[in-house]
């Protein structure tokens, strides 16, 4: 809006110094004495390279060709006004009476350069060598200035740049601007069509008191951009300096096309996060692009925020925000949403065991703002862990994304810890978590779709993964990790039924304690200290457990306390397959070697003297000391043959 209002500006000063210097003057003189005139009171290069005509009544017009005003000398681009042909209309009957009465200015293809300093220099002050800006002509009474309104200007297909110090350079083509000014002391009405990206971008405004409004003062207004995708409305108080105090509404179905159509770029939102958008807030913003948002309230499809925000929007927007949400759905966040980002439907999740999504994950939003958020949620869905009453702090710098974990409410304990999504270089994610008194049962099945296990207990995770789909991350996860459990079970397996009969099926394992730690490398996790304590059982176990593959290759080992004398019964059992159907199944030659490792050796001392015995028997074999029953049979062997070989001689 100011750099709209600084155009009309210039091309008002310019119709008006046309107007008084110029009209009343013979039509061959006009080129010349025109571009004299504009010289002297803009200070700039003036030239009109092409004809000059002229009408005189109801309405005196004058329309020119090629005209070209220069730029201030301290500028960087070209002239500030150049136009293939541009024409002005003033109502005749009102200059008689001494009003300056604009009817028309129109302009085709004009292209318009405005630049701005922070020094406070800006290209649209005009001033001659005195320093101050005249009109010169043939005759210079004294009298009062002139009343001057302007009805209507037309600018088509316009090139417009706009250029100040320390913010980005604006670049539109192709825009169609009109104002419709009807009364000097009435509201204008302003139109204008951009195309910053090829899709229509439309501006509609109205300011009140727009004549006060020009010489810098607040004015109410009411203004509305338009877009494929959505729109923005504002009502309330402004200035031509760029101040605007108003209520705010914000309303996209289909926010990345909006955005597009801005010239933002692609932008693909995750699904919840401002697909769709219904924000309302009172907005305040200064000249120098500082943004504040109060009373907040921004439904973002899946989510509704409510709180306040500060930004300054000087290149990529530095946002400081607080907000509190009810129930959060952060699922489109991790890339596990249900959906494809980009897609409309909602197709379904993976089944279990089917395996990890493979849809590419894009976080290019990760870079669309730097700064610190902090967020307040009944609850929290993060697809792989869900979270109740929870206070987190998200802070993003240069696509790297942290959530730092505040006075967590999880699966009936409390969690810590951080959750990082990197997108410098690639997409990784990683972070740390701190589970304390959590109910095992629903903390695995969220991260790992395990069902089997309960009990409550403590739990460390470090990890860090790399791809551009889950799957990748997955089978890429490296890491390690500690559990401590209480009293808890195992469905599946009852060890107590197992240790009395070899061939059990089902049941459930009822322990006292779990402690494990692991290691996770390559989407693998090791683990080879397992200490399970039961009533009249311990349990030791080792194993892995394939993140990526969604696979168990795991062995328990309960050992019954209170059998086979002091020696205790160990039945091995190995759980291997797929996690969500594993095979249970108890490893009897294992549980032999275990169980019966005297017994077996003494049984193997028998047979052996058994098989000596009966050689000696059959074969006339007598063995030396120390020596192997296989070392006597070669002997005989080789005694038996030397002799049949001497026969030969014989």
């Amino acid at each position: 809006m100011k750099w709209i209002v600084r155009i009309i500006g210039v091309l008002v000063l310019l119709v008006v110094v046309t107007v008084v210097g110029i009209l009343m003057l013979p039509a061959e003189k006009i080129a010349q004495i025109a571009t004299d005139q504009l010289r002297k009171i803009t200070g700039r290069e003036v030239t009109i390279s092409g004809d000059v005509g002229m009408t005189f009544w109801p309405v005196l017009g004058v329309s020119a060709e090629g005209l070209e005003v220069g730029n201030a000398d301290w500028a960087s681009e070209g002239a500030m006004l150049s136009t293939k042909s541009a024409a002005i209309g003033v109502d005749a009957s009102a200059l008689l009476r001494g009003e300056i009465r604009i009817t028309n200015i129109e302009a085709q293809s004009p292209t318009i350069r405005l630049e701005s300093r922070k020094d406070g220099r800006n290209s649209w002050s005009f001033s001659d060598a005195a320093g101050t800006a005249t009109i010169e002509t043939e005759t210079a009474p004294e009298r009062a200035a002139q009343p001057i309104s302007l009805q209507k200007l037309t600018i088509t297909d316009a090139t417009l740049i706009y250029d100040a110090e320390g913010a980005d350079r604006v670049f539109y083509e192709g825009v169609d601007l009109s104002l419709d000014w009807p009364e000097i002391n009435g509201a204008a009405d302003i139109a204008a069509t951009l195309r910053p990206s090829g899709q229509p971008v439309t501006l509609d405004a109205r300011i009140e008191t727009f004549a006060t409004f020009l010489t810098g003062e607040i004015s109410p207004l009411r203004a509305q951009i338009s877009a494929p995708g959505g729109s923005l409305l504002l009502a309330g108080r402004g200035t031509l300096q760029g101040a605007i105090a108003a209520d705010m509404t914000l309303k996209t179905d289909n926010t990345s096309i909006f955005l597009a159509a801005l010239g933002a770029g692609p932008v693909n939102l995750p699904r919840g996060l401002g697909r769709t958008t219904n924000v309302s807030a009172k907005i305040t913003l200064t000249p120098d692009r500082k943004l504040t948002l109060r009373d907040l309230v921004a439904d973002l499809g899946r989510n509704t925020l409510r709180g306040g925000v500060d930004a300054a929007l000087n290149g990529t927007p530095e946002i400081t925000a607080q907000l509190s949400a009810g129930a959060l759905d952060l699922r489109g966040l991790t890339g596990s949403d249900d959906a494809p980002a980009g897609s409309g439907g909602s197709d379904p999740a993976p089944a279990a065991g089917s395996g990890w999504p493979t849809d590419r994950i894009d976080a290019s939003g990760l870079a669309a703002f730097n700064g610190s958020i902090g967020l307040s949620a009944d609850s929290i869905d993060l697809g792989a862990l869900t979270l109740g009453k929870s206070r987190f702090n998200l802070t993003n710098d240069r696509s790297r994304m942290v959530f730092a974990l505040r006075e967590v409410a999880a699966y009936g304990g409390g969690l810590s810890g951080e959750f990082v999504m990197n997108n410098r270089n690639g997409l990784s994610v990683g972070g740390t978590l701190n589970a304390a008194d959590v109910q095992i049962n629903p903390l695995l099945s969220d991260l790992a779709d395990l069902t089997r296990f309960t009990g409550t207990g403590n739990a460390r995770l470090s990890f860090l993964g790399v791809g551009d789909n889950v799957d990748q991350i997955m089978r890429s996860l490296k890491g390690d990790g500690t559990i401590a459990l209480g009293r808890g079970s195992i469905e599946g397996i009852d060890l107590d039924q197992l240790l009395g009969s070899f061939d059990v099926k089902g049941g459930t394992t009822v322990f006292d304690s779990v402690n494990a730690s692991y290691t996770i490398a390559g989407g693998i996790l090791r683990n080879d200290d397992l200490l399970m304590l039961l009533p009249n059982f311990n349990t030791t176990g080792s194993g892995q457990i394939n993140l990526g593959a969604q696979t168990l290759d795991y062995t328990v080992v309960p050992k019954a306390l209170r059998v086979n004398g002091d020696r205790g019964l160990a039945v091995p059992v190995r759980i291997s397959g797929p996690w969500s159907d594993p095979s249970v199944k108890p490893d009897l030659s294992a549980a032999i070697d275990l169980n019966f490792a005297a017994e077996k050796e003494a049984a193997e001392t028998r047979a052996k003297a058994k098989l000596e015995e009966k050689l000696q028997e059959e074969l006339g074999i007598q063995r030396q000391e120390g020596q192997s029953v296989e070392d006597a049979v070669k002997d005989r062997v080789e005694d038996k043959l030397k002799r049949e070989l001497f026969k030969i001689f014989d």
